[in-house]
């Protein structure tokens, strides 16, 4: 028999809710409204009604293109997955404009362009003057707010206009305006927006420095108003990311800490929590993040919550009210049971569930039901108040499987039926050993886990120039298939806990060895931005392979523009938006177009890879999904090298524009073709 889970008020003497997951105790929200079962919006009609709520709207609207053409589509960031899906054009009675009618939410902002004549390059709407710029150097169509006289009801109902508005936001319902429609996670491209360093949209939130605190280890105001603006500002939709993984909402510790380096910082990352029934206050409300969330869906982009659910803070009220739920300190036969300070607490195994990563982080005992219960319906809540897609897990190495397997329970009991779309549970473990991240990947827990062996190899290989491109095409043969049929793995390069990506593509790199954490030059001897363009062509090719394996692409934010860092807290500098170098300019034009093939090629998305040749410099490889075959060639040398093993055809290159002809093709030093039939 499951267990129900205790009353989400800290103080558990308080009376209990009698539902599994009702709001936590003291959770200040925008409103009452919505349904018990967590699909529906707040203050909405029904099916049946007459009226709904602005975030259960949808209008129906008729694109239409005049101009001469023997066949015509529209793409956008409607569809699902944004851009790919061609919505196909008809004329009446074979004569007169093409015109296509489609769904949209209300509030939402679109962009769209017409394929015409089943040509490659797509054109921006002629009748509508109504434009923003692609992020390619060319313009988008764009309808900034879609309303409607007439709508229909999530439940099928319609209705006129009474009142208008705009918007998408709930008021305090479940779905955070009103989720999008069935998604497949194989088409997902992902973003990480570490929140308190990307953009400071809200400066009244900023709170004041804290004393003793060097400014790289306090909070820096970035907030989830700032992650919407830039949603809003179409900057996630130029570089085709569907996805977007924000740090933990819950409020986190104040104040200064003590670190293993001897400098203070405090809990702007968003990892200590300390009360995880109120959202944290540099970040915003609870309404703030609703908005974040609806203005994600009105762009066709998932959101994915990150869920520190290991430890708490020491002075957190949890913790005070429930010592009980913890591991002591005093664990394994030592003082201070500190993970990886001493023997018998190390990081892995049974010991590495109990012991603490700091002597002021108490770790629960998931061995018992009433936390397990606790934190599992907490994140339950978290993503039924907000419309969130997923969930990311921190540190599942150190977590014990019955809490997975319970929030995997409770998710399909809970969030999957009325959301009628997969929700998405990824894993951090941080390891090279793939049978420890295996162990949690399974219908029953995880859905994918962030790949560290891929990413190392790739940051060997590639980056850093150590060993030999067969090497790199060894590793992924092997790995074909490794996680299971059903994993959905994260592919990336660079994340908050390593140095940055460009780091290891420097003409002499700052680290060779993959896993190297770069803490000794966190704080002295900081790598600068490299002057020369090659490092930023390097981490262009490695993006190449990142963006054309089966599993979900991840950006760390400013990865795209090759933003220089060492170890933590070097590789956490604040997002900056202007003065890129000539060498960033060029790779974010590559990621960006590495966005669109991928959205565009199906192959690539779902696709299965055959290794075709390699060499000390040079991989080749294909994607084929039985419909779609894509052939990606790379090198990572600093001259010119020979691709074998192609198809002996025609083939277009999709990244830079071209055709060549196989089974052979020469490359420029650090360079990739995306080639096609």
């Amino acid at each position: 028999m499951r267990r129900l889970a205790p009353c989400l008020a800290l103080a558990l003497a308080a009376a209990c809710r009698p539902a599994p997951y009702e709001v936590p105790g003291g959770l200040s929200g925008s409103g009452g409204g919505g349904s018990s079962g967590g699909g529906s919006t707040g203050g909405g009609g029904t099916s049946g009604g007459s009226t709904c709520s602005e975030g259960s709207r949808s209008c129906a609207h008729t694109f239409s293109y005049a101009g001469a053409a023997s066949s015509a589509a529209v793409h956008g960031n409607f569809t699902q997955p944004p851009w790919t899906v061609a919505v196909p054009m008809a004329q009446q009675g074979g004569s007169g404009p093409f015109t296509a009618t489609v769904s949209l939410p209300w509030g939402a902002a679109v962009q769209y362009k017409f394929q015409i004549d089943g040509a490659s390059q797509w054109i921006p709407d002629p009748g509508n003057p109504d434009q923003v710029p692609d992020g390619l150097g060319g313009k988008n169509s764009e309808i900034s707010e879609v309303t409607c006289a007439e709508w229909s009801c999530a439940g099928g109902s319609g209705g006129s206009t009474s009142g208008g508005g705009s918007g998408g936001t709930t008021s305090g319902g479940s779905t955070g305006g009103g989720g999008p429609s069935a998604f497949d996670w194989r088409d997902a491209i992902m973003y990480f927006a570490f929140t308190d360093r990307f953009v400071d949209g809200d400066p009244g939130n900023d709170g004041q420095p804290t004393p003793g605190v060097d400014p790289s280890e306090d909070w820096h105001g970035g907030d989830w108003a700032g992650i919407t603006q830039k949603i809003q500002d179409g900057y996630f939709d130029s570089l085709s990311v569907n996805v977007l993984w924000i740090s933990p909402p819950v409020t986190a510790a104040a104040g200064a800490w003590p670190s293993d380096d001897g400098h203070p910082l405090t809990g702007y990352h968003g990892y200590w929590p300390s009360d995880f029934t109120q959202p944290e206050p540099h970040f915003g409300t609870l309404a703030d993040l609703q908005a974040l969330v609806a203005a994600a869906h009105g762009h066709g982009i998932r959101v994915v919550l990150d869920d520190a659910m290991h430890h708490v803070i020491q002075t957190s009220p949890l913790y005070a009210a429930n010592p009980s739920w913890f591991w002591p300190l005093q664990n394994q036969g030592v003082a201070q049971c500190v993970c990886g300070a001493a023997s018998g607490c190390s990081w892995d195994g049974t010991p590495g569930t109990e012991c603490w990563f700091t002597p002021y982080l108490p770790a629960f005992d998931y061995a018992q039901g009433a936390p397990r219960d606790y934190t599992v319906g907490n994140a339950i809540w978290w993503v039924r108040q907000t419309g969130a897609d997923g969930l990311r897990l921190d540190a599942v190495k150190q977590i014990d499987p019955s809490w997975i397997q319970e929030l995997r329970s409770q998710v399909d009991a809970q969030v999957e039926p009325p959301g009628g779309s997969h929700f998405y549970l990824v894993g951090e473990t941080f390891s090279g050993d793939k049978t420890v991240l295996q162990e949690d990947v399974n219908p029953t827990m995880l859905d994918g886990q962030f790949d560290f062996p891929l990413r190392a190899q790739i940051v060997q290989n590639v980056l850093a120039r150590q060993g030999s491109m067969q090497d790199l095409d060894g590793f992924l043969s092997a790995d074909l298939g490794y996680y299971g049929p059903q994993a959905i793995m994260g592919n990336f390069l660079g994340n908050h806990d390593v140095p940055r990506a460009i780091e290891f593509a420097d003409d002499t790199p700052a680290w060779t060895d993959p896993w190297a954490l770069g803490k000794e030059r966190a704080w002295t001897n900081q790598p600068e931005l490299p002057s020369d363009g090659a490092p930023f062509q390097r981490l262009g090719a490695a993006f190449a392979i990142v963006y054309t394996l089966p599993g979900i692409p991840l950006l760390y934010y400013g990865d795209e523009i090759g933003m220089n860092g060492a170890g933590d807290p070097d590789n956490r500098h604040p997002m900056y938006w202007t003065g890129y170098s000539q060498g960033q300019q060029a790779l974010l034009a590559e990621v960006q177009k590495l966005g669109q093939i991928r959205a565009a090629r199906p192959a690539l998305r779902r696709g299965q890879r055959t290794s075709l040749w390699s060499g000390p410099d040079v991989i080749v490889y294909g994607m084929s999904d039985g419909s779609d075959a894509v052939y990606v060639a790379v090198n990572r040398g600093d001259s010119a090298q020979q691709a074998q093993g192609l198809p002996a055809a025609t083939l277009t290159d999709q990244l830079g524009g071209g055709q060549v002809t196989g089974p052979s093709v020469q490359l420029p030093p650090r360079s990739a073709v995306i080639l096609a039939q």
